[in-house]
């Protein structure tokens, strides 16, 4: 098997132009970032369009360490549509750089099922994460200068509430000192950094609606609090222009492609175990504009990526998805079902039949949400017949659609029987209007507790004594109707990385809450979930070079 750069390599890319018009987009409008990358301007988001429309969202289950392949699956999905006839558009997020050179090596699909020019995507790409850590870091910037220039006035600020970002795994980075060497260097303070997917900036970036939206966002973020206890924010900086300035072209959606030439949207990446998990709203809605279908995929499991596109992108945007597709594999499948993880790659009929059970919940929670669900198992080399039948006779039994896929061998042709699955359950069983899990009028107790007891199996939620301060400034504020964003670990539905199946009745401990006053969210902390990853023992750095001119390590 050709690794992923070699078959990206490969494929004959159409220029971008002719992409925006074999797609409809009037090819003049495209802003080109070379031959094979474009930006597209907000105005041609149509809303009328949009209705006739079709919006399909891919989750998972709960993932081991190596993912399910999700967005590879979001990208073959889209293949597979089109193979059959139907116009279908993925829009994916950007992929980060912490990941690309720390666990996964490239996050743009697999196989032949990618989006293309691989190499951009992975690397740098329009800029835009870079963007979100310049406005993100500038206005750090400018913080500490007021603090410094008002060291000595009551005009100062007693608590601050903003740290820096970089698209880094930097664990040493999670908590410094700056300000050290003398009064020059500015004021001696403790901080620290979180990666760029988990900024603020990142997340107003994914749920701004246009320019002026942004722009009133980027006003409203919190930075601190003054001495009589009054909210301090970057409007009272008097920087949101400037920091508008910045992220004004990275507001534009990423037109790209994929390795069967189709029409594909790459923007925004905030990670769903400790952001919201979803690409942006204008690249989401742009690919429901112009394409019959419109596919896009929410991070981790469904728990995590599924439950904040709806609560909070759904929500915001007025979105509703026809249909919520579930991707399983047998390897994560058999490690929720009690294998060692050195051992997920073997045949073991039991414990996958025992790992059944997370799909299974899963499926549950999509339910809540009135959502009709197909399961499609992300076939691997290593599985079997005998796996993929027992998976396939399990959601007969449980009453959802189940079809294989093969698209990272296949690209589209591996996708066909789902693609028809997806068009006969849209056509004959859409999903039912969007039941959220909370209302916007319930407290921020009751929000945390419903998704804790209701979609976790929590049995019990308690709280730190940071974490009870940051209720109380909510309600200060008047902010308890945003909808709440948990950051906890992806590979259980409680905050234990090693309690996998479906775990019940644990106790979840909210840390603390972020208050995202820009991005109209509450960042609720739970365990020891960090805002900067770390790096793993052997990253995927190791393994990059440029060889002849050429990338390596990509895949």
């Amino acid at each position: 098997m050709k690794t992923d750069i070699e078959i990206a390599r490969e494929t004959q890319l159409m220029k971008i132009k002719d992409v925006a018009e074999q797609t409809g987009m009037p090819r003049e409008e495209i802003h080109h970032y070379g031959s094979y990358i474009a930006k597209v301007p907000l105005h041609l988001v149509d809303e009328a369009e949009m209705a006739k429309h079709n919006l399909i969202l891919v989750t998972a289950i709960t993932p081991n360490k190596a993912g399910v392949g999700k967005t590879t699956v979001s990208i073959g999905l889209a293949l597979g549509l089109n193979r059959i006839g139907r116009k279908a558009i993925v829009a994916l997020r950007e992929p980060s750089l912490g990941p690309c050179f720390g666990m996964k090596g490239g996050a743009a699909g697999g196989g032949y099922a990618q989006v293309l020019p691989m190499e951009n995507i992975n690397l740098h790409f329009t800029g835009d994460f870079h963007a979100v850590t310049s406005a993100h870091n500038m206005i750090t910037a400018l913080l500490d200068n007021y603090l410094y220039q008002n060291r000595n006035s009551c005009t100062g600020l007693k608590e601050i509430k903003w740290k820096r970002v970089l698209d880094v795994n930097d664990r040493s980075l999670r908590d410094i000192v700056t300000g050290l060497g003398g009064s020059a260097n500015g004021i001696p303070t403790e901080t620290g950094f979180d990666i760029t997917p988990a900024s603020e900036i990142m997340a107003i970036l994914c749920l701004a609606t246009d320019l002026e939206d942004l722009k009133r966002r980027v006003g409203n973020i919190l930075l601190g609090y003054t001495y009589d206890n009054k909210p301090f924010t970057v409007r009272d900086l008097g920087v949101a222009g400037a920091i508008t300035v910045l992220l004004k072209d990275a507001l534009l959606p990423n037109l790209v492609q994929t390795t069967e030439q189709t029409a594909a949207f790459v923007h925004g990446g905030p990670f769903a175990n400790i952001a919201h998990g979803c690409n942006s709203v204008l690249a989401t809605k742009m690919a429901l504009t112009y394409g019959d279908y419109a596919i896009t995929e929410a991070g981790f499991g469904a728990d995590l990526g599924a439950e904040k596109f709806f609560n909070i992108k759904c929500r915001k945007a007025g979105l509703r998805p026809k249909l919520t597709v579930i991707v399983a594999t047998a390897q994560s499948l058999k490690l929720h079902g009690g294998v060692p993880e050195a051992a997920i790659k073997e045949p073991n009929l039991e414990g996958l039949k025992r790992g059944l059970a997370n799909l299974d919940k899963h499926v549950e929670n999509m339910r809540k949400f009135g959502q009709s669900v197909v399961v499609t198992f992300n076939r691997f080399a290593t599985d079997t017949d005998e796996e993929i039948a027992l998976v396939a006779e399990h959601c007969r039994e449980l009453g959802v659609g189940f079809a294989p896929n093969t698209v990272f061998a296949e690209g589209g042709k591996g996708a066909e029987e789902l693609a028809q699955l997806v068009v006969e359950t849209i056509e004959n069983h859409p999903s039912a209007p969007l039941r959220f899990t909370y209302e916007d009028r319930d407290s921020v107790r009751e929000k945390i507790a419903k998704v804790s007891h209701g979609i976790y199996g929590a049995g019990a939620v308690t709280y730190t004594t940071l974490a009870e301060k940051k209720l109380k400034q909510i309600e200060e504020l008047g902010i308890a109707h945003y909808p709440i964003c948990i950051a906890k670990t992806q590979y259980s539905f409680s905050s234990d990385p090693k309690a996998y199946g479906v775990v019940k009745d644990f106790e979840l401990k909210v840390r603390d809450i972020v208050i995202n006053n820009g991005a109209e969210m509450l960042v609720v902390i739970m365990g020891e979930i960090m805002r900067m990853p770390g790096l793993p023992k052997e990253p995927q750095a190791r393994h990059i070079d440029l060889v002849n001119g050429l990338v390596e390590g990509l895949s």
